[in-house]
């Protein structure tokens, strides 16, 4: 439930803030990049001695919570949608498109992504910060990557964060909307897998434990 509440939420506010830069007649229009980092994806990966079945099980529960986030955006801009003819701006409020299409590029983009994510996440986390001191740290951290490398793909960095909203947007009745571009979709899905598999093996023989 704590994984399924805290993604709606988190793309419910991260899509959220999305639709209100690219879609037509809110008070947000075109107010660009800057205003979409800060308040990113900001969603955990999860690396280490979890077990398989915990794993899968909040796995899916992150999929669902990003999917209900995302039918909360379409919600909550309900208006706008008709008043935005362009079906790749719609579909760009809901789940990551690559600047240049270069799948292979754009596969390293999203495993480096993840791989800062998760190897410096763990080396906040590993100095025991607190929560006081270490969520704000974590949430600096996810910000810099949205700046520094979040403009080639968008910078899903979870495959929750892209798969959940992708699909929402595929089963919603949004006006004038195009396909949900599946074709790209394995992109943010296997690269984020990849860069946090090759994250939690460098944590694991480059930090040492406290």
């Amino acid at each position: 439930m704590g994984e399924f509440f805290g993604t709606m939420v988190l793309i419910f506010l991260g899509d959220g803030v999305v639709a209100g830069v690219l879609l037509n007649r809110t008070k947000a229009q075109n107010a660009g990049w800057l205003v979409i980092t800060p308040v990113g994806p900001l969603i955990g990966v999860m690396t280490g001695g979890l077990p398989a079945d915990k794993a899968g099980g909040l796995a899916a529960a992150e999929i669902l919570g990003a999917f209900a986030g995302a039918v909360l955006v379409w919600l909550h801009y309900l208006p706008h949608w008709a008043e935005t003819p362009d079906p790749g701006l719609k579909l760009g409020v809901f789940c990551t498109a690559p600047a240049i299409r270069n799948p292979p590029a754009n596969l390293v983009s999203e495993a480096l992504g993840t791989f800062v994510l998760v190897f410096v996440g763990a080396a906040i986390t590993e100095k025991a910060l607190g929560p006081y001191l270490g969520v704000p740290v974590v949430a600096a951290l996810v910000w810099g990557i949205g700046l520094s490398l979040g403009a080639t793909t968008g910078y899903a960095i979870n495959p929750a964060r892209d798969f959940g909203p992708r699909l929402a947007h595929a089963l919603l009745p949004i006006p004038g909307k195009g396909p949900s571009d599946w074709g790209y979709a394995w992109v943010p899905i296997v690269g984020p897998i990849l860069g946090a598999a090759v994250g939690a093996v460098a944590v694991k023989y480059l930090i040492p434990p406290p």
